[in-house]
């Protein structure tokens, strides 16, 4: 029995038939039956180009519902799926082709030149290229294709997509995920959010890497649902769109901008069952306030481009703010000690370890990484530092590499963050460590006021020393007009660190 992700895609799309699968608001789109033929030419263009079983197509383009049927179409013939962030540099596209040594490359119309030369110094032997509006030379090909009518074969172990990790330490790693570890977790997805036919996403991700491709787009495949896809976040397009929607998934960003908008009442959101948010850490505040604005709870979750999701909070239950949730059904979490790897009894804080059939297979080409990453018995190092409460609710406190040791000390930024961002005209604050000649790392918070507000220094470290232990306290508070984040909305504390790395030289 074929275990390709496709076919299962298929048999719900050939039971819908008609219904609206895709459509854009400049009212473009596909039912679900022109997205089975479509997907088909598409599938017949790939094999034209010479994409084989096992062959990477990696794909840099503007979103648009073509992107969606071109990874149907990799699927469908046994290619792996290999989503480039449409930011990357001409540089960082080199590597990336180097690495993964696809067979094909396809990129927008109007970098074709460059993508190209790219191509040729990578040995990457096809280009072809796919604009917004269902142009270019990929679409082109499609239409004079034969439909490749097959569905390649696969084993639920056989690779469906690698993403690259952003590589925030070091060089990228490519994440191998097959077509099992895709398929358990939108199955998983849609039965814990209850997802059905009668469902609309307001889609208005990114669809280069796991919540805008894999999340939404495989659970709404995998339902029948049917999704509004916007080209990227936009206050005016999603307020038009949610009396027509049922759900949302968004980023931490999406909620804050809409709470910003006096026209998000109830009454609005009245059709809408479900917004989910990830990507990010959710602030208790934008939790409780979007509750109290429009009657609807954000259901927070956690999940990473290596294991797709782990944690959900309820669908029926309490949503509770500051917390990922429970394991999904299938997924076991433990916390452990960092350097063992021994559980660590409930409430304290550890490594978060994942191990299920959502977990990936090992990093492409990096044997020595995945050992590091991947334990033997099957659990996966998340580089999370997470504590499980008495109600079994998983609390995401920080990244282990931006864990601050100060003194010989463990200071966990979310901890000291939580009581910076309870102060009056403060908007967000990160807490970092740099380093420090006599602590090693010096706790150090940059802080985003609000526009007109007073705090200061003074004022911040005031409010902390009631609070929290001496040595947990910031030894400077500095203020920026905004934190720098990446496209998912994460701040990017790597780049604070660099960005500060002398401020104690003369301490």
């Amino acid at each position: 029995m074929s275990h390709n992700l496709f076919d299962i895609f298929a048999q719900r799309m050939r039971a819908r038939g008609d219904a609206d699968f895709i459509t854009t608001r400049d009212g473009r789109g596909y039912s679900y039956a022109q997205a089975l033929e479509v997907s088909a030419r598409l599938a017949g263009a790939l094999v034209a180009l010479g994409v084989s079983p096992g062959d990477r197509v990696a794909v840099q383009v503007d979103k648009s519902p073509e992107t969606i049927l071109l990874y149907l179409a990799t699927l469908r013939v046994g290619g792996v799926y290999l989503p480039l962030n449409t930011g990357y540099t001409g540089e960082e596209i080199r590597y990336f082709l180097g690495d993964a040594q696809p067979a094909l490359f396809v990129c927008r119309p109007a970098v074709e030149g460059e993508a190209r030369r790219i191509a040729g110094e990578t040995g990457c032997p096809q280009v072809a290229t796919l604009g917004i509006e269902a142009d270019g030379s990929l679409m082109t090909a499609a239409a004079a294709a034969t439909p490749y009518e097959d569905i390649q074969a696969r084993e639920g172990e056989d690779l469906a997509a690698i993403l690259y990790t952003s590589g925030t330490t070091g060089r990228s790693k490519g994440a191998m995920l097959t077509h099992d570890n895709l398929g358990s977790n939108a199955k998983a997805l849609v039965d814990a959010w209850q997802f059905s036919e009668a469902d609309r996403l307001i889609h208005a991700l990114p669809i280069f890497h796991t919540h805008g491709l894999f999340v939404a787009c495989n659970v709404v495949l995998m339902s029948g649902a049917s999704m509004c896809f916007l080209p990227r976040f936009d206050v005016e397009a999603i307020i038009d769109e949610l009396p027509a929607g049922t759900t949302m998934m968004g980023v931490p960003t999406f909620y804050t901008r809409l709470l910003q908008d006096p026209r998000l009442t109830p009454e609005l959101t009245a059709k809408m069952r479900l917004f989910t948010s990830g990507s990010a850490p959710l602030t208790a505040d934008t939790h409780q306030a979007f509750e109290a604005r429009t009657g609807h709870a954000i259901l927070e979750r956690y999940g990473m481009t290596e294991t797709n999701m782990n944690t959900s909070n309820p669908y029926e239950g309490d949503r509770i703010a500051g917390t990922v949730g429970m394991p999904l059904p299938g997924v076991e979490i433990r916390i452990t000690d960092r350097e063992s790897h021994t559980a660590l009894p409930q409430g304290e804080i550890g490594m978060l370890e994942v191990r299920g059939p959502n977990v990936f297979v090992g990093y492409w080409r990096m044997p020595e990484k995945t050992k590091e990453e991947l334990l033997e018995d099957g659990f996966f190092v998340t580089g999370d530092l997470a504590m499980i409460d008495e109600r079994g609710y998983v609390h995401i406190v920080g990244r282990d590499k931006d864990l601050v040791i100060s003194g010989g000390y463990n200071v966990y930024p979310k901890e000291v963050e939580q009581v910076i961002d309870e102060l009056d005209g403060v908007v967000e604050s990160a807490v970092i460590g740099v380093p420090h000649p006599d602590f090693g790392e010096g706790v150090t918070a940059v802080v985003v006021k609000e526009p007109g507000a007073t705090v200061d220094e003074a004022a911040v470290l005031g409010s902390l020393s009631g609070h929290l232990a001496k040595y947990k306290q910031p030894k400077r508070v500095l203020f920026a007009d905004a934190l720098p984040r990446n496209t998912m909305g994460k701040v990017q504390k790597k780049q604070l660190r660099d960005d500060y790395r002398d401020l104690y030289n003369n301490a």
